[in-house]
C-alpha cells in the first residue's frame, strides 16, 4: 500500500509502541507530562529512523499525512517547542541513562532487564537479592521483561566512566561494560598490603598516598638491600607485612616482602610489582638474592603489575620463596630469630 493511502487503523499501530513504552517507563519515576513527553519524542524519532516507511514519507513532502484526532495529537506533542527547545545529544541521552538506572545497585542493567506487573524495572543481578519481589512497589516480579527498554539501550553510544581519567572513547551501551573492564584509563587499586586499603587513582597519586597515608619508603635507584627481622619466626599471623617503593627509568616498582603459612608451616616471599599496566612491566626483569652460611639462593622474573592483587601475585608463588627451615639456617645463631637480608636489582630488557 502506498504511504499516502495508510488508514487510521494503521497510523495507530505505527503509533502504538512509543504511547506504550512511555507507559510502562514513565510509572517507575512517577514522573510529570514534561518528561514523558520527552520520552515520547524519543520513541518517535526512534522509530522514524530505522523504519523505511517513515523515510518514504520524509522524502515525499507534497504528501500529508491522515489528518485524524489521533495522529494530529501525536504531531503536536512531538513539534511541541518545548521539546524541540531540548539538546537531544545531552538531555535526552542523560534521561534514558537515567532510565536505565537499577534501583537497587543503582548501576547501568544490562538484559535481561526484569520488570513488575506496574512498569518498575531491576536488574537481573539484583532480583534475587529482593526476592522476587519489587523494591519500588513491593509486587511480585515474575519473569517479565521489559524488551522496550533493553531495545532502546542498544541504541545508545555512551562515553566511558573513565572519561574524567582521561578516556575519550564513545562506545554502545552493549559494549561498553567490557571496555571498561580493559580500559587503560581505568585507576588502580591501592598496591599496600597490610591492610583493606580502598583507595584508587592513577599513579602519581598512588605513590603520594602510600608515601603520605602509609607511609611506605621511597628510594630511588634500581638496586636494593632489604633486610628482614622478627624475634618470632613461628608467629606467621603476627607477621608485617613490608614494602618499599623503587623509583628507577621513569617508572615505580613495589617490593613486597612477607610471612605466610603454606601447609603446616610458614614460607617467606619476595616479589617485585610494576605500578603500571602488565604490556608496560614485560618491558623489564629483577633479580632477588637470600644467603647466609655459604649457601644462596637467587629468583629472576619480571615483575607483575599492580593490576594484579598482591594476594593472586603471592598465591601464585611468583617471586623468591624460603622455607622456615632454610631461613633460619640463612640467619645463623641459635635458629630462634629470623634475620634475613634480601638484595637485587632491576633492568629494563633491550
Amino acid at each position: 500500500m502506498h504511504p499516502s493511502l495508510i488508514s487510521r487503523r494503521g497510523w495507530k499501530r505505527l503509533l502504538l509502541w512509543p504511547l506504550l513504552f512511555i507507559y510502562l517507563i514513565s510509572k517507575r519515576r512517577n514522573r510529570g507530562w514534561e518528561y514523558r513527553l520527552r520520552l515520547l519524542q524519543i520513541a518517535f524519532n526512534s522509530m522514524a529512523s530505522s523504519n523505511p516507511f517513515f523515510d518514504d514519507i520524509r522524502t515525499k513532502t507534497e504528501v500529508d499525512p491522515p489528518q485524524n484526532e489521533e495522529a494530529t495529537d501525536v504531531s503536536e506533542l512531538v513539534n511541541d517547542p518545548a521539546l524541540t527547545s531540548l539538546k537531544p545529544n545531552g538531555t535526552v541521552s542523560s534521561s534514558v541513562r537515567e532510565l536505565l538506572e537499577c534501583p537497587v545497585c543503582l548501576n547501568a542493567m544490562y538484559p535481561p532487564i526484569h520488570q513488575c506487573s506496574n512498569g518498575h524495572t531491576i536488574c537481573s543481578g539484583c532480583k534475587p537479592r529482593v526476592h522476587n519481589r519489587c523494591p519500588t512497589c513491593r509486587h511480585e516480579l515474575g519473569n517479565i521483561r521489559c524488551l522496550a527498554l533493553e531495545k532502546v539501550a542498544a541504541s545508545l553510544e555512551l562515553p566511558c566512566k573513565y572519561q574524567g581519567f582521561g578516556c575519550i572513547g564513545i562506545y554502545p551501551y552493549y559494549s561498553k561494560l567490557k571496555h571498561e573492564s580493559q580500559c587503560a584509563y581505568r585507576p588502580y587499586n591501592c598496591p599496600y598490603a597490610g591492610s583493606e586499603c580502598s583507595a584508587m587513582g592513577d599513579i602519581p597519586y598512588l605513590v603520594a598516598h602510600l608515601k603520605d597515608d602509609h607511609k611506605v619508603d621511597m628510594h630511588n635507584g634500581s638496586t636494593f638491600n632489604h633486610r628482614y627481622v622478627k624475634s618470632n619466626p613461628q608467629e606467621v599471623e603476627n607477621a608485617t607485612w613490608m614494602l618499599t617503593v623503587f623509583s628507577c627509568f621513569g617508572q615505580y616498582f613495589c617490593l613486597h616482602f612477607e610471612a605466610f603459612q603454606l601447609g603446616m608451616a610458614p614460607v617467606y616471599i619476595a616479589f617485585l610489582r610494576f605500578m603500571g599496566d602488565d604490556n608496560e612491566a614485560k618491558n623489564y626483569s629483577y633479580s632477588l638474592e637470600v644467603g647466609g652460611n655459604g649457601r644462596k639462593m637467587i629468583w629472576q622474573g619480571v615483575p607483575r603489575s599492580i593490576r594484579d592483587s598482591h594476594r593472586k601475585v603471592r598465591d601464585s608463588f611468583d617471586g623468591l620463596i624460603i622455607q622456615r627451615n632454610m631461613a633460619l639456617f640463612f640467619s645463623g645463631g641459635d635458629r630462634k630469630e629470623l634475620k634475613l637480608r634480601v638484595t637485587g636489582r632491576i633492568w629494563k630488557e633491550q
